[in-house]
C-alpha cells in the first residue's frame, strides 16, 4: 500500500486525520437477534485480538464506548433514549432519510484526539439487507477502529494498515499527511520478502 493510498483512506474536504482508540474498547449491539449477536461479538473480538488492543465488558465513563445500532428504517432512531446527547445530532435521522444513506458512522473524541467511542447505525431494510452476517460484522468493526474518512473492506492490505497504525510507537493522533508515509514504511518492513 503507498503513501498516497493510506493518504487517501484518511483524508476529507482538505484535511488528513488518523486517530485511534487508546481506551479499551467496550461493545454493544442494538437491534440484533441473539444469534447474530454472537457473531458480531466474534467479529470484534478478532479484529480487537489482531490489532493487540484490549476489549472489556465496560468502559468506566460511558459503560459502552462502540455502539452498534441496527433498525429497519431510520425513523426509529427517534425511539432510542438519549441519542441525540450521545451523537450531538438531535435530527440525526431526519438527516439520514434525506442522504438515502444505508449506514453512518460517528466518532466522539477524548481530549488527546484519541478515539473516545463509536456509533454505528446500519439500515437492514436496503442495500445492505442481503449482507451475509459475517462480512458486514467484520466490516463494521474493521471500520470502527481507525477514522477512516471513506468506508473501508476487510482485506489482507486494511488489516495489515490496522497493526501498523496501533504499533505502540505510533502517535495515537496525526494530523499531518506525512503519517502516511511513516505508515507505508511500517507496512513495507512488514512486508514478507522474497528471496
Amino acid at each position: 500500500m503507498t503513501q498516497d493510498e493510506i493518504e487517501a483512506f484518511f483524508s476529507a474536504k482538505g484535511r488528513y486525520l488518523c486517530a485511534r482508540w487508546s481506551r479499551p474498547v467496550a461493545p454493544v449491539i442494538f437491534g440484533l437477534a441473539d444469534e447474530s449477536l454472537a457473531i458480531f461479538r466474534a467479529a470484534i473480538t478478532a479484529v480487537l485480538r489482531d490489532i493487540r488492543h484490549p476489549l472489556t465488558e465496560t468502559d468506566p465513563e460511558m459503560g459502552a464506548n462502540l455502539m452498534v445500532f441496527f433498525v429497519r428504517d431510520w425513523v426509529e432512531l427517534d425511539d432510542v433514549p438519549d441519542l441525540a446527547t450521545l451523537t450531538g445530532l438531535p435530527d440525526l435521522s431526519r438527516r439520514l432519510i434525506a442522504d438515502k444513506a444505508e449506514q453512518y458512522r460517528l466518532f466522539r473524541f477524548d481530549p488527546d484526539g484519541s478515539i473516545r467511542a463509536c456509533l454505528v447505525f446500519i439500515k437492514m431494510s436496503g442495500a445492505l439487507a442481503d449482507t451475509h452476517p459475517g462480512q458486514l460484522a467484520e466490516t463494521i468493526a474493521v471500520g470502527a477502529m481507525l477514522t477512516f474518512a471513506r468506508e473501508v473492506r476487510p482485506s489482507e492490505g486494511v488489516a495489515a494498515l490496522l497493526r501498523a497504525a496501533y504499533d505502540p510507537i505510533m502517535p495515537a493522533v496525526a494530523q499531518d499527511p506525512s503519517h502516511a508515509l511513516r505508515l507505508a514504511a511500517r507496512l513495507a518492513m512488514s512486508s514478507p520478502r522474497l528471496s
